[in-house]
Parts: structure tokens; sequence; C-alpha cells
């Protein structure tokens, strides 16, 4: 009888994690997936992985499989010392810049399967994270420096094993509340979201977990008031990327290691974390307060345990830190733009520039640089003229300064000029979207200003929808 009641138990139980699972892919407006993502407020992040062994936070990428053994791993002390930090969610590491798996994959040798650990590290930590009612991110690397993911090398079969690697992380281990993407179209990974194509895989993670929130880590080359390539504006404050306290309107996620560095070092045991006072009142509840959710990195040691000294100071962060339960107000930033810009480096004309700001600096995918128009010009306009004519159905024109009032948007056809939009957009981001036609050329006139205009970006795609 006692054998009979145990398997209905488990019957019961493997029916209502299906549930759960089930009710995860049913689909929530994105407006509010950023809302309870934000609401989450604070995190940990654990960067974990081969380069723990080696002192480094990027290590050889031919460093053996042999060197990960964490013979005292427990991702259960992990979670509970996320609890006593008040924290809601944790993120791992599942494969950092050097390639390496720290699940159970079937794409490669390269993994965890191959160590002497020989064990599941994903599987342990979502578990311990779910059993102490905290909810589950993962972290994922594009850039692989062991199977040559790199600049200048990406192949057709490297985009597959990206798509199957993650395919197995949001299949394999029940609903992931978000999925954090990095070494993707960053200055010191170099692999842009065509070489990767950055749309096949935002609608593949939606496809296998349309709640999945994706983040990538890109927020040091896109403006503040723009959403390019993920859901949640995001900013490695480590890397001098710091979101406006002040002005902030986006739904975002900022990140910061406790110790020194992201992965574990040998001095970490005897070296001072970071002030848990000054984390929670100058970091953790300004960026709160401004729509932002904060996670704080602790890197397990080598046995695969917090030290001592991380420990003491997450639960001293507890004892000052509590989510007041207050939602986050931001913006509606309706969809992120995920698709291929169409106007990069095509050939671009324009009214009178200014001294060398001149029109190519439009289109140059360089947020930095602009065009601008001379002071003497009193209708300027701006022109993308495709060397081949092209299908479209968004423009996105983002100002340095706001200062373009009344605007038209034509595209020409067949040699007539045609209209989509004319009217003011009181945005630095003029992002319009429209049913997809087909064009030689795409013209901005802007017919009334403050000050002469100037346009850092002129963008045009052809989004799937």
């Amino acid at each position: 009888m006692k054998k009979t009641s145990s398997f209905f138990i488990f019957i019961f139980c493997s029916l209502f994690n299906l549930a759960v699972f089930a009710q995860s892919k049913a689909p929530q407006p994105l407006a509010q997936l950023q809302q309870s993502f934000v609401d989450l407020r604070f995190g940990m992040f654990i960067h974990f992985n081969i380069p723990t062994y080696f002192n480094q936070d990027w290590p050889d990428p031919e460093a053996a499989p042999a060197a990960f053994n964490p013979t005292r791993l427990d991702c259960n002390q992990w979670a509970k010392a996320a609890k006593a930090a008040n924290m809601t969610y944790g993120c791992l590491t599942t494969k950092h810049h050097s390639g390496f798996c720290i699940w159970d994959t079937k794409t490669t040798d390269y993994s965890v399967m191959r160590s002497p650990y020989k064990k599941d590290v994903v599987k342990q930590f979502v578990k311990a994270f779910r059993d102490n009612g905290l909810k589950v991110m993962l972290y994922y690397s594009i850039l692989d420096t062991h199977h040559k993911l790199r600049p200048n090398q990406i192949t057709a079969k490297h985009i597959e094993m990206v798509k199957k690697q993650l395919t197995e992380l949001l299949t394999n281990y029940g609903p992931i509340e978000a999925l954090i993407i990095d070494g993707w179209d960053a200055p010191w990974s170099r692999i842009s979201y065509d070489d990767v194509p950055f749309e096949q895989v935002y609608k593949l993670v939606k496809s296998l977990q349309p709640n999945c929130i994706l983040m990538d880590l890109n927020g040091a080359k896109y403006p503040a008031d723009g959403l390019y390539y993920t859901d949640i504006k995001t900013y490695e404050m480590g890397a001098g990327q710091r979101l406006s306290k002040e002005t902030n309107t986006m739904p975002a996620l900022a990140c910061l290691p406790l110790q020194s560095s992201w992965f574990w070092k040998t001095d970490f045991p005897s070296t001072t974390v970071k002030d848990p006072a000054k984390l929670v009142n100058e970091t953790l509840v300004p960026l709160n307060k401004a729509n932002c959710n904060f996670i704080l990195n602790v890197a397990p040691n080598r046995d695969g345990l917090f030290d001592d000294n991380a420990i003491v100071a997450l639960k001293e962060i507890g004892k000052l830190y509590k989510n007041d339960g207050r939602l986050a107000q931001f913006k509606k930033t309706g969809a992120p733009i995920i698709s291929t810009n169409l106007a990069k480096n095509q050939p671009a004309n324009s009214s009178w520039s200014d001294d060398m700001n001149i029109m190519d600096f439009a289109n140059d995918d360089d947020f930095h640089s602009s065009w601008q128009s001379n002071p003497e010009v009193k209708q300027p306009w701006y022109e993308i003229a495709f060397k081949t004519p092209q299908t479209f159905n968004t423009i996105a024109v983002f100002e340095s300064k706001l200062n373009i009032k009344k605007y038209k948007l034509e595209y020409l056809e067949n040699n007539v000029w045609k209209t989509l939009f004319e009217g003011e957009t009181a945005e630095r981001m003029k992002l319009h979207r429209f049913k997809p036609v087909h064009g030689e050329k795409v013209r901005m006139a802007i017919q009334t200003f403050d000050t002469p205009p100037s346009i850092a970006e002129f963008q045009i795609y052809n989004e799937t929808r």
C-alpha cells in the first residue's frame, strides 16, 4: 500500500510540473513580462564555470575538462544565501566565453560530463533555487573561443550549435524566467547580429518559452531610450555602463560583482568584498527606484561553495534590504527591434551638412556619430538610396538631441514618392511600423525644428511579424 501511495504521489507531482510548464508557455504580453521582471528587483548572478579553476575570467580555450571538479558543490547553499539577502531569483553561467558547458549537452564533448565531476550543474541549480522559492534564469555566451565561434570564423555549424544548445537549456529544465545572453554585438566580441542572426535566435527562444525574457548585455552600444535586440535595457556596471537614475524611463537590468571580478580568484577568501551598506543604499535601492532590477554576482569557489566572507555579506544585505512591493513605473516600449538594419552602409544623401558631419554618419551603425544639418538650410532632408530595391515595414530615426518637430517620411516606388507618415513624434526615438512596402529610396523631410537637426542613426527594417 505504501508503494502504491508513493507511485500516485509521483504521478501527481509529475502532472503538476507538466501543468506548470504548460502554463509558462501560454504567451503573455511583453509589457506584462517586463513588469514582472523589473518588479523582481534583486537577484543573484552566479559566475561558475571552467574559469573558476584558472584564476582568470577568460582561461585558455583549450583548458582540459579535467580541471572542472567541484567536489563539494552545493547549489542549495547558493539558494539559501540568496534567500538570506532577500533576493528573488538566481542566474547561472551555463556557458561562458571559453565554451565549456556545465549541463548534460549532446552538442559537444567540451562539457561537465567529460570532467571528473560528471554531473549536470544546471539541473542541480534550477532544482535548488526552485525548492527555495526562487525563480530561475540562465546566462549563455554567444562568443565561444573553444569552438572558434569568434569574429571572421563563424559557420553555419556554429549557428546550429547555438540553436541546439539553447533548445536544450529551454527544454530540459522547466520554466526559465529569463535568459541573459552575452558576447554578441559587443566591442570586445565583434560578433554582429548578422554573423549570428539575432532574429532567428530570438524567435527560437520565444517559440520554446514565450514568457522567457531575453536580455542581451549590449547596453554599451545602444541609446538609453531605444529598445534594440533585447527585451530589457541592460547595463554592465563593472564595464562602466551606467543607467541614469534621474531620467531612465525604460525597464532595465544592471549587474555588478560582490567580489573584485566575476569568477572566483584564489585571494577571494581573504579579500574584503564590497560594503553591504553601500551596495544597498547607493546602488540597489536607487536602481530599484529608477525602474531597474539589480543582479549581484557572487562567485563560488573551486569546491562549488560560497566563501564565508560572501555569506556574511549576503546576510548583512538581507538585514538592510527589503522589497517594499512597489510596482515599477516605466513607459511602454513596444516590441524590440530584432531584425537586420537594411539601411546600414547603404548610399546616403542629404541636404547640405554641417562641416564634416556628413550624411554617412547617420547609417554607420554607430550612435556616437551623427549627420548634422547645416545651420543655413531651412528645409533639411535625409535619404537612403538602396543599391537594390527593398521590402520593408519599419523605420527608426534616432536623433542625437530632441529638436525635430514636424516631419514627413516617404519612400520612392517606380519613381513616385509615397507618404508613410507626416506629423510629430516627441521622442528622440522615432519608431514607425507599417504594412510592408517596396521601394528604391526612403526619405525624411524635416519641416519644423528648434535647432539644426542631427540624426545619429536612420534605420530601416523588414520585420517578421
